[in-house]
Formats: structure tokens, sequence, C-alpha cells
């Protein structure tokens, strides 16, 4: 009965690896890349897998959104200026097949190929714009790495810029062109202020011009505040045409 038993237990080992190397199970956000003797046969998943051990094979293919960090790169803009510039990537699986075959590893392929087209894209551009226009920047980024990706299966979904560091020398640089940008907006506002004032006052003196009547109550209304106040000096305004008039009616000296 012992000897029996010794004989049937490497059998019953072997047995059990079978059915485990032939049983697989694959998650719902999971698909299987099935090879056989070497040649691909077919994407499974997911559920209960069946394969017939020693002449099939099994890539296991991710199919969640992950998201990949793209390390600071240096970068010349197209104003010659030297920043380092970060971003991260949202992107999946979408075609396990290519994914598996097309490519050796596609995360490290899409990061590579995200850092030099992080480079490349925004060289062409000013720092102006790569700090007021990164929407526009993150679009474009995004659209070249779809492209260039889509033989790999792999959809790129979303990619922000995160950092945009910029030298010492170069943020000074920007804080006395901020500072100057905000003198001239207040010299422009007090000049457009001088400018209204100036229109109003010339309105208000071709009012007074048309009706005499309107200068006499002017002068009135002055008087009036000019008394309210405490001081021993006033100044009352003589109207010009009185100044001529009596002039015009005062003796000369030779007569």
């Amino acid at each position: 009965m012992s000897s029996t038993l010794l004989i049937f237990s490497p059998l019953i080992v072997l047995l059990i690896a079978l059915v485990a190397a032939s049983v697989k199970i694959l998650r719902e956000y999971e698909r299987g890349v099935v090879f056989t003797l070497g040649r691909f046969t077919g994407v499974k998943g997911p559920g209960l897998i069946l394969l017939v051990p020693m002449l099939q094979q099994m890539v296991r293919v991710d199919q969640r959104t992950q998201v990949l960090d793209v390390p600071g790169q240096d970068v010349i803009s197209r104003d010659n200026v030297s920043v380092r510039v970060s971003a991260v990537i949202y992107f999946r699986v979408v075609g396990p097949e290519p994914s598996v075959i097309q490519v050796e590893d596609y995360r490290q392929a899409t990061s590579e190929l995200a850092q030099t087209t992080l480079r490349s894209v925004l060289g062409r551009h000013e720092l102006d714009s790569m700090l007021s226009e990164r929407d526009k920047l993150n679009s474009d980024i995004q659209n070249i790495l779809d492209a260039q990706t889509e033989a790999w299966g792999v959809k790129v979904a979303n990619v922000e810029l995160k950092h945009i560091d910029l030298g010492e020398n170069m943020v000074r640089v920007m804080a006395r062109q901020a500072e100057a940008e905000r003198e001239r907006r207040a010299k422009v506002i007090n000049a457009e202020g001088e400018e209204q004032a100036a229109r109003k006052l010339l309105e208000a003196a071709q009012v007074l011009a048309q009706q005499p009547e309107a200068m006499q109550l002017r002068y009135l209304s002055t008087l009036t505040t000019i008394g309210s106040q405490n001081s021993s000096t006033i100044v009352f305004p003589v109207p010009l045409d009185l100044v001529s008039l009596l002039s015009a009616r005062a003796p000369s000296r030779g007569s």
C-alpha cells in the first residue's frame, strides 16, 4: 500500500501543476494575449481561461487608465530662455495585441516619447506662451503622443504640464517686467482720467458761454462756498468783459 502511494504521489503532484498552469483567471480590467508555440492566437478574458500546458503562454495586459510622470526636462524656448518643465500623462491600453507584439515595454516607450515630444513642442514657443497658454500646449502634446502611440495600442487621454521652473535671474527679470507693466497701466489710466476731466470742463465752459446768467449763478455759488470757510482772504473772480469795459472807460494819463 505504501509503495503504491509512493508511485502515485509524483503523478498527483504533476497533475496538480499542469492544472494550475492551464487555468488562469483574468479580472474585468485585464486581457490575456495568448501565444501557441510562439505564435499569436488570440486575446482572451476576462474570466476563466484554459491554456494547453507547455504549448500555450499568456501575457496579462492591464487596461485601466495609468498615470505616468514625465521627469523634468531642460527646454530652451524660442526666445532663448532656459526652463525646466515636468508633466504628467494619463493613458490606457486599448489594443492588448499590439501593446505586447509591437513594442517591448509600452510604458517605457511612452515615457521616452513623451520626454522628446515635450522638448520639441515647448522649444517652438516663447516663454510667455508657455506660461499663459498651457491648455493649448497640453492639447498639442496630447495629440502628437496619441498619434504616435496608436500603433502600440495605447490611447493617450490627457497631458498636463506640472511645473515650469525658471532660473533666479529670469524670475528677477520677470518681476521687473511686471512692475514696469503695472506702472505703464497706472500712467495710462491717469492720462485717460485727465483727458475725460478736460473734456467735461470744456463742455461745461461751452454751456456757461451760451448762458451768461449761468455764469453769474456760478459766481454766487462760489462766494457761498468761500463764505462758509474760515478764511480771511477772499478771491473774487471778475468777468473779463467787465474788465474790458472798465479799461475802455478809464481816462488816459495824458488827458
